[in-house]
Formats: C-alpha cells, sequence, structure tokens
C-alpha cells in the first residue's frame, strides 16, 4: 500500500484514535506506553549469541521460553490482516539489512516505510529478507520485544509504540556490523555547506542530536542511527523519529515543516480544535513526529557520505558544572563515549523530579548487545586513522544548576556547531579546564560570554561550584571503573 491508503485505512479502523490535523496529518496515541519498555526486551541465547552478547547488559530468553512466547503470539500471524513491507537499513548498498516488516496496523505498516529504505522495483521483485520483523501489539497484556539471531526473527508484543521497531532494528545491526568492522553510531551526522565534509553527532535523548543536526547551515545525512565503515559513513534509516516536545518553528523550521507534511506521524501529540499543540505534555513528554527524509528540504543528496573531520559529543549538564565546548583528545573521547553522560530534568520521564545523572556506554548503551569496549576499539580505530577532531558540547544549564541557573542560548550552541564545522574553533588557543580536569576550552573565544566559557565565575558561590564539580568528576571516574571493569 501507498502512504495514502495506509493513512486512509488506519483513519477507518480507528487505530489507536488516529485522527487528522487540519493539514491532513496523521495523529495517533498509543497510550499506555508512550516509549520504549527497555524491561520488556530479551536476545534469544543460543549458539549464535551466547558468547558474544554481553549479558550484563542484555535481558536473555532461552530457545525454549522463544519457542513458547512464539506460539502463544502466533494467532496474530494466523487470523489477523497484517500489512506487509520489504524494507531496507543501511544506505551502502555492502551492508545493508533486508527487513520483511509484518504489522496488524496500518500505520505501524507506514511508520516502516517512513523510517527504512524502500527498495527500487527491481529489488522487490527478487527480495528475500534476512530478517523478519512481527509487530503485533495485541500478542502480549505487557510489552515484549524477543530478537532471535539464529531465526533472524524480531516479535514485538504488547506495546503500540512504533519506536520499538526502529530500536530492535537498531539493536540487530549493532550486533552484526562490528563483526564485519564497521562501527554503528547512535548519533546524527551531517555535512558542511561549506566543504562538505561530515560532522557526527553522538547524544543521548534531549541533548539536541536531533536539532543540532538539522541545520539550515548544512545538509542532513540522518538524525539518528549511522555506520561507519572503511568507506565512509552511512545511514542506516530512510527518515527520521524526532522528538516535538516545545517544537518552535523558529528554533526548529526543518522539523517544524516537515511535521506539516502529509505523510507524517505524530505520535501522542495533541489537538485544539485541529492544530497541534507541541507545547502540550498531557499524554507524554516523549512526543514524536516519524516523516520520511525527502521531507527535509536540505537533505544530503545520497544516504552515504566521508569519513568525518569533527566528532560532538553532546550532553545536557543539569549541574551547570561543564564548559559549554571543549576539545578532546581521543582518549578522552573515547572516555566520553564510554561514558555517554547527560541528565534526566524534571518532566522527561515518570518520577522524575529533582535532576539525575544519567550514563549510558556509548551513547546508546540499551541498543548495544556486545561489550561496551568492542565499539570504544572500533572508534579508537577510526579516529585515529582518519584524524578525526573530537569535541564535547553541553546544552545544558549555566550560571548554576536545573532550577537556578539558565539552559545554554541554542543560539550559541548552534554557533559553537558552526566554529567548530567550519574549522575555525581550532584556531582558538586551549587551555585544562582545572575544575573539570579531562576538559580544555578555548581561551580567547570573545564571542562566548566569559561567566558561560568558564561555568565557575557565573556562580554565586563558587566553593559550591567547585564542590559540585568534584562530586561530577568523582562520579565519571567511578563510572569508568565499572566499564573498564566487565
Amino acid at each position: 500500500m501507498c502512504r495514502a491508503e495506509l493513512v486512509r485505512t488506519a483513519l477507518l479502523r480507528r487505530e489507536n484514535k488516529a485522527t487528522l490535523t487540519n493539514e491532513g496529518v496523521l495523529v495517533v496515541n498509543t497510550s499506555p506506553h508512550t516509549g520504549r519498555s527497555p524491561n520488556g526486551k530479551f536476545i534469544v541465547e543460543d549458539e549464535v549469541t551466547r558468547e558474544l552478547v554481553d549479558w550484563d547488559n542484555n535481558q536473555k530468553i532461552s530457545e525454549e521460553d522463544y519457542q513458547k512466547f512464539k506460539d502463544s503470539s502466533s494467532y496474530g500471524l494466523n487470523f489477523k490482516k497484517l500489512f506487509i513491507q520489504d524494507v531496507y537499513a543501511g544506505g551502502d548498498p555492502s551492508h545493508k539489512l533486508k527487513i520483511r516488516i509484518h504489522t496488524d496496523k496500518a500505520w505501524h505498516s507506514l511508520f516502516a516505510r517512513n523510517m527504512f529504505f524502500i527498495p527500487s522495483e527491481e529489488e522487490q521483485s527478487n527480495f528475500e529478507p534476512d530478517f523478519n520483523l512481527h509487530f503485533l501489539p495485541d500478542g502480549s497484556i505487557i510489552p515484549k520485544i524477543v530478537i532471535s539471531f539464529k531465526e533472524k526473527e524480531i516479535i514485538i508484543t504488547g506495546t503500540s509504540y512504533a519506536g520499538e521497531m526502529k530500536k530492535s532494528v537498531f539493536t540487530v545491526l549493532n550486533f552484526l556490523l562490528p563483526q564485519k568492522g564497521i562501527l554503528p553510531m547512535h548519533c546524527s551526522v551531517n555535512v558542511s555547506l561549506t566543504d562538505h565534509k561530515p560532522t557526527i553527532f553522538f547524544g543521548l535523548s534531549g541533548t539536541g542530536k536531533t536539532t543540532l543536526s538539522s541545520d539550515t547551515q548544512s545538509w542532513l545525512v540522518g538524525d539518528d542511527e549511522h555506520g561507519w565503515s572503511d568507506e565512509g559513513l552511512f545511514n542506516f534509516e530512510g527518515g527520521c523519529y524526532a522528538k516535538t516536545i516545545d517544537l518552535s518553528k523558529d528554533d526548529e523550521p526543518i522539523i517544524y515543516n516537515a511535521c506539516h507534511k502529509f505523510g507524517t506521524i505524530l505520535e501522542n501529540v495533541n489537538l485544539k480544535k485541529g492544530k497541534v499543540d507541541f507545547s502540550d505534555a498531557t499524554i507524554t513528554q516523549n512526543t514524536r513526529a516519524s516523516y520520511p527524509l525527502e521531507f527535509i528540504h536540505n537533505t544530503w543528496k545520497l544516504p552515504t557520505s566521508d569519513h568525518p573531520a569533527n566528532i560532538i559529543m553532546l550532553t545536557c549538564d543539569a549541574s551547570g558544572i561543564l564548559p559549554p565546548v571543549a576539545n578532546l583528545d581521543t582518549a578522552k573521547a573515547i572516555g566520553q563515549f564510554l561514558l555517554g553522560y547527560t541528565a534526566k530534568i524534571p518532566g522527561t520521564e515518570k518520577g522524575v523530579e529533582e535532576p539525575e545523572p544519567t550514563f549510558s556506554h556509548c551513547f546508546g548503551a540499551p541498543f548495544m548487545p556486545l561489550k561496551p569496549q568492542v565499539y570504544a576499539r572500533l572508534l579508537k580505530q577510526k579516529i585515529e586513522k582518519y584524524n578525526v577532531t573530537c569535541w564535547l558540547v553541553n546544552t545544558g544549564w549555566t550560571g548554576g544548576p536545573y532550577g537556578t541557573g539558565k539552559r545554554m542560548p541554542i543560539s550559541l550552541t548552534r554557533k559553537i556547531v558552526r566554529a567548530i564545522q567550519e574549522g575555525w574553533m581550532k584556531d582558538f588557543t586551549f587551555e585544562k579546564h582545572i575544575y573539570t580536569d579531562l576538559l580544555e576550552i578555548p581561551t580567547n573565544c570573545k564571542w562566548i560570554p566569559e561567566e558561560i566559557l568558564r561555568p565557575e565565575l557565573g556562580w554565586k558561590n563558587k566553593e559550591k561550584y567547585v564542590e559540585e564539580a568534584n562530586k561530577l568528576m568523582s562520579l565519571f571516574v567511578n563510572r569508568l571503573k565499572i566499564i573498564s571493569s566487565s
């Protein structure tokens, strides 16, 4: 089915309260599950996975229990009308994963068309899937996502949240590609307008990964998942899955415009008289938009690009300790990669009432089946082989912690990113920021206010800043010890 037929079918069947905005954009509600269910995700332990998977970070299910689960869910395969999409993940023809996606909801089928690559007519004529994905929300009472690498199968039940589909495919790629010497990355990538050099943006949810890479001064390769081979970078996906809470036309015009096109899916946003209210978090803070890359006017011409000139590691530091930008040598970059530090802030997750530091190795621990050192070694090799410059950029708080300080101005962060991509950030003199030890900051960068560049100057109580900085650095050191010993 084409997009129009899938939208029409979703509306006729009232799937997940499907409706349209005044502009004809499909809106669905996946309550009560409005985000991923990490506790429901399992990998089948068998001869393929037993010695390779990091079982400290991934839940296992036996082959016997997997078969029981599969049998209990099979009614959906036999008795429901299923929508089938043949797609592939991975824009490099040498490394693509062919997937046949079976869903019992039309809008999930549309999501698959939006998020993955559509084969050509010739490819469709002899399409043989490498993996089958079955998305059957009514197949269990509670969310369950099971991946079998032996059977080459993904089964998702108990939830309608579409993000489970893309992240389970991402998990498969994160298992398979390192065995070919390819680094899979939870990152966005864009290409500079000036020299056509790519930049990788690593970052957890809420750090600005999508916002900063979807910029009018660059071409977007992709906003979330990529691979790095000896030939260069390649996008895993043919679409974007952007967070839309508080989406602003002025601050994020590219994403905003894509959210108003027919074929986009708005997930868990609220309407007021047919108009989207992106500031309304009544259903969830995790409101989303799924749209194909073709809806972005500044998309890079290919799903592949050259090796990166820069890697930017984003963090939303709610403690107000970290400077807005710092240069990282290779060792420090690998340290930050293994840390995957950011902060959860109130409103982003149920139960979060105070800012909480959080760590997710490789900036995507829930999707990494192998040990973190596997991905870190690959990243180190590629940084050194291709002479990549690495940076830490803080999009969080300055002048004090959350509740006291203020959020880093997005206009300043964009200027920092532009300076990095255009090469003139490297022209500044750098020195170690003694309170955070690991980082080097530009000392003669006049357009960054001194009280932001040196965050200790923005705090009313410098002694308190030093105390909190020591606590954060201790967390970093202890976390790296834990990861190194795993």
